[in-house]
């Protein structure tokens, strides 16, 4: 069977109001507006305040009131060429947060719409619903940010992907989709292919999909290829500058990092958070159980190829959180999230439809399950965005204090979280050492001497900056940090 009909799932084996009624995509639409009202309603209010370190990075890019902050190699430029229409027409963070909210929103309808014809429109929209339940989806979904645009992309590509069969038009969606992650984060884009590519080689059925397979993410990586030659010296080179960037990639056990950041912080690096409580982790632990017994029951339908397929890509895309680095963060398994739903979405289905006559307690079971799910989520998020609002703000105090002391655009920033506040500040940023390294002193000096510069420390130290000799220290007001200013020439 090809297309449509090789699919995971047969009308006969999910119960008919999973299918027919409401009108295809509704209930998905559902859970889509949903999702962008908890946003706007538990997220928005907090996280207005201002943009986070990364974040501004990406931001910086695109905007044209602040100067460009140095972007390190690891990085990739999609998610600036995402927000680049609303930094053009306006620098305002609600707004911009507020566009993300409906962007992320209708990117979620459209990624698990593709599972509409491989599982039914009910069983995309459940999948959906747990997806858009996680705490960290909600919060990411306004952020400039990558991880949850890779997570919806791979949703999207393994959809169009085993579509491409039966569908001329699923080859174009997938080269698209695919040139998109991969312009959104490189490396993700790689290994999302890297499995699509093994199995349209394996799979006759499959190989119409091998051209957009190929063709999608070098569309997607030409920029980042073309930066790599400009900036670093080649591919090679900006792939060791990364690796040397995330703390020399290597044989890593990172799971129990990955568990202690499960309900925060934002990035955990390093990582000494006690963890979540175990209650907390419990639906974690619960993912590969699952996933196993939908592997499990697709075996025995003869279908373990298709749901085999986000599987093996959710792994792919996982791996190097998970073994390779020595530090996590909770959006960086948002893509494996996000696929493996799909299977786990598919077997909640088929046990209801195989228990006819007890449908009544199933339902009711499954449904308390997932209420309760929803619910830690929502306890978490309500914590984490006031936490993040914390941090932003924090940012926001400091450039006032550095406009009182009159480092004012144009200025320039070093030392310890010079990046996120120069953004607030909307001075340029520059430091000396660390993975951020992009000025000598000597052009530091030059630079201070033209135009108001300022050396923040680290909090609670007392020691003047080797550079600093003759600038005025100052302990800021609002957020009682030190900070050295510059004499103007």
């Amino acid at each position: 069977m090809t297309g449509p009909a090789a699919v995971l799932t047969t009308r006969s084996s999910i119960p008919q109001r999973l299918l027919s009624r409401p009108p295809a995509g509704r209930r998905l639409a559902l859970v889509a507006l949903t999702y962008a009202v908890v946003q706007l309603a538990l997220v928005i209010p907090h996280t207005s305040v201002g943009l986070l370190w990364d974040e501004s990075v990406y931001a910086s890019q695109v905007d044209p009131r602040r100067p460009a902050a140095f972007f390190s190699a690891p990085r990739s430029r999609g998610i600036s060429v995402l927000v680049a229409p609303v930094m053009a027409v306006t620098g305002s963070v609600p707004v911009l947060r507020v566009a993300l909210v409906l962007l992320s929103a209708a990117g979620l309808y459209a990624a698990f719409r593709v599972w509409g014809r491989v599982l039914g429109d009910g069983v995309a929209a459940f999948a959906a619903l747990l997806f858009g339940g996680l705490w960290i989806t909600q919060i990411s979904g306004s952020q400039v940010m990558p991880n949850l645009w890779v997570a919806l992309g791979a949703v999207a590509a393994t959809g169009w992907f085993l579509r491409c069969p039966g569908e001329v038009r699923a080859r174009w969606w997938l080269a698209a989709v695919l040139a998109a992650v991969t312009l959104v984060r490189t490396p993700d884009g790689a290994l999302l292919a890297l499995p699509l590519l093994v199995a349209a080689a394996a799979v006759r059925s499959w190989r119409p999909a091998l051209p957009a397979v190929l063709a999608g993410p070098l569309l997607g990586a030409a920029q980042w290829v073309a930066e790599a030659y400009l900036r670093f010296g080649g591919v090679r080179e900006r792939l060791r500058v990364s690796s040397a960037t995330e703390g020399d990639m290597g044989l890593h056990m990172n799971i129990g990092t990955v568990l202690r950041s499960l309900d925060g912080p934002l990035l955990c690096r390093p990582c000494t958070a006690p963890g979540p409580p175990v209650l907390m982790t419990l639906w974690w632990w619960s993912l590969p159980v699952l996933t196993a017994a939908a592997l499990l029951a697709a075996h025995r339908e003869r279908r373990l190829r298709t749901a085999l397929l986000p599987v093996v890509c959710a792994g792919c895309l996982s791996f190097s959180y998970l073994f390779l680095i020595g530090y996590s963060a909770p959006r960086f398994l948002l893509p494996a999230y996000a696929l493996l739903t799909l299977p786990i979405a598919w077997l909640t289905a088929r046990a209801l439809a195989a228990g006819r006559g007890r449908r009544l307690p199933l339902v009711a079971a499954v449904g308390l399950l997932v209420a309760l799910q929803l619910g830690s989520q929502q306890a978490v998020l309500h914590h984490m965005a006031r936490r993040t609002a914390a941090t932003a703000g924090v940012y926001q105090r400091a450039a006032h204090d550095l406009h009182e002391l009159g480092v004012r655009p144009p200025c320039l920033l070093t030392g310890p979280r010079a990046l996120p506040i120069g953004y607030a500040a909307g001075c340029a940023s520059a430091q000396l050492r660390g993975n951020n390294r992009s000025t000598t002193e000597a052009e530091l000096r030059r630079r201070s001497g033209i135009q108001p510069t300022a050396a923040l420390v680290s909090a609670g130290s007392t020691a003047r900056p080797y550079y600093a000799h003759g600038w005025t220290r100052y302990v800021m007001r609002r957020t009682g940090w030190t900070v050295y200013v510059a004499p103007l020439r």
